[in-house]
């Protein structure tokens, strides 16, 4: 069980969401509209996609990334792996646990090892959906496998970044996030969040366990 976390922490908390996205989103507007026009540019789609996630208490809500694939194909490859790493499996090829997918394009090479395909999620954290720390937001269909002693790891809304981008990214298998997720819940605070804020940006620069 999680302890109701104090009305002062969620206000601070829910402010400090609206100060960081919304400075965010107006330095970034330059990058973001070249990023925009460099990946439609490189192949035909839109450059931001929505796609169903779920948020705190299983609530689903759209969220918002760079394309960085190419409109074609399946995710059966994907589904196959979580769902081996979910059973056990090490599944881990050159030390990182993501596919080689070649519907990935030039630009969303770039953009998955910058984290920068994650720069429209600041619109999540500014509507609510989602907030600067916490849980990875996961997909429906993820959410289904995920086995009942991780179910806490929905208490506490999504995040931008946490445990899981600052210990390690890609080079973890989902039990890794999973197990991550609830050491979070369970020592949540606004401090621990801070912290874990400071040590994304030496994460992101050095590109740790990104792919």
């Amino acid at each position: 069980m999680t302890t109701p976390e104090p009305a002062a922490a969620r206000v601070a908390r829910r402010l400090l969401d609206l100060v960081v996205s919304s400075a965010l989103l107006v330095l970034s507007a330059p990058l973001t509209v070249g990023l925009a026009a460099w990946i439609r540019l490189d192949s035909p789609g839109p450059a931001v996609f929505r796609q169903e996630r779920v948020g705190r208490g299983r609530v689903p809500f759209v969220l918002y990334k760079f394309r960085s694939m190419r409109n074609e194909g399946d995710d059966a490859a994907l589904r196959a792996l979580i769902a081996a790493e979910i059973a056990g499996t090490d599944t881990r090829q050159d030390g990182s646990t993501k596919l080689a997918d070649r519907r990935i394009t030039r630009p969303g090479r770039f953009l998955r090892r910058t984290s920068l395909d994650e720069l429209p999620q600041l619109w999540n954290v500014l509507r609510g959906d989602m907030t600067l720390v916490g849980p990875r937001p996961c997909l429906p269909w993820e959410a289904d496998l995920f086995p009942p002693e991780y179910q806490q790891r929905f208490a506490v809304p999504p995040g931008l970044t946490g445990l899981w981008q600052v210990r390690g990214r890609s080079t973890l298998g989902s039990l890794d996030m999973l197990r991550l997720d609830l050491e979070y819940v369970r020592s949540r605070t606004l401090r621990g969040d801070l912290a874990i804020l400071l040590r994304t940006v030496p994460a992101l620069l050095r590109g740790d366990g990104a792919r």
